[in-house]
């Protein structure tokens, strides 16, 4: 702890201090459960595993790389991911909304068909997705092709490759004649100024998954102009904006956005029926 405040490291890509990082990266160095840190406090290190916890919390320092790039992995709940440097380290605040089904705005998690994940990356929320609607199919969908390697990754370690499908695509572009109960998507939303003062950890994600334009709307305004084309009567919009609710709402005032309630608050996630999108 004491080294990562010195050297001024930024969290926030699955931890949110110097202790939770830390305790991470010690706990999973020495293969040891992630959850329990007090019961392992005590144990006594031998050489070699001193000199692994030693390499990883140096090369964290040294690198200012994010904690997940150097275990090539991430965790939404339960949920294990596989990431490298291709894509970002997820975090979104959908994930935490399909823990329970997207209710009570969906009754029936059975009833969702179709769902699309746009912006995909690393494929985390096509997967959560999948399980939250057990009788959907899920379009994963991305511009980048180096992200859906990792994508295909995570599909095929959670045995989905019949449900979920991959496409390459700048939004919905290569989407033509498909049409979805749900749309889920946590795009690029970081605005210009935003990106020229990212920490150097996040200056290690793919610049593509992070920029949204000027104010951070590039993309959002594409899908509020497309989306609804591309859903079933009664179908929903789901999208991760960051900080921008204010000047989403500036932009658009007579949409009816209805704001989810998340770990972080009511700001980062809104909700838009087909109708209301028409």
């Amino acid at each position: 702890m004491a080294q990562f405040k010195r050297a001024g490291l930024a969290f926030g890509h699955g931890t949110l201090n110097a202790r939770d990082e830390a305790a991470y990266l010690i706990l999973h160095t020495l293969k040891l459960p992630l959850g329990d840190l007090d019961s392992v406090l005590d144990r006594r290190l031998n050489p070699a595993e001193l000199k692994a916890v030693h390499a990883i919390l140096q090369r964290r320092v040294s690198e200012r790389r994010p904690a997940a790039y150097l275990t090539r992995e991430a965790w939404l709940g339960k949920f294990r991911f596989y990431v490298d440097e291709r894509v970002i380290v997820p975090r979104s605040f959908i994930a935490e909304l399909l823990r329970e089904g997207l209710a009570p705005w969906v009754s029936d998690a059975k009833r969702v068909r179709g769902v699309l994940d746009l912006c995909t990356g690393s494929g985390c929320l096509a997967v959560l997705a999948a399980h939250a609607f057990p009788k959907a199919r899920v379009d994963a969908a991305d511009l980048s092709t180096e992200a859906l390697q990792v994508a295909r990754r995570n599909v095929r370690d959670y045995a989905l490759g019949k449900r979920v499908r991959l496409v390459t695509s700048d939004l919905f572009d290569r989407l033509d004649g498909c049409r979805y109960d749900l749309i889920l998507s946590n795009p690029p939303y970081v605005d210009a100024a935003a990106m020229r003062a990212l920490p150097r950890e996040y200056r290690r994600e793919p610049r593509l998954a992070l920029a949204g334009g000027r104010d951070g709307l590039a993309l959002v305004r594409r899908m509020l102009a497309q989306a609804a084309t591309h859903l079933n009567p009664g179908g929903l919009l789901v999208v991760e904006i960051g900080h921008n609710r204010a000047a989403l709402e500036k932009a658009y005032p007579r949409l009816p956005f209805i704001w989810l309630d998340t770990s972080a608050g009511e700001d980062y996630v809104f909700m838009l029926h087909r109708e209301d999108l028409l």
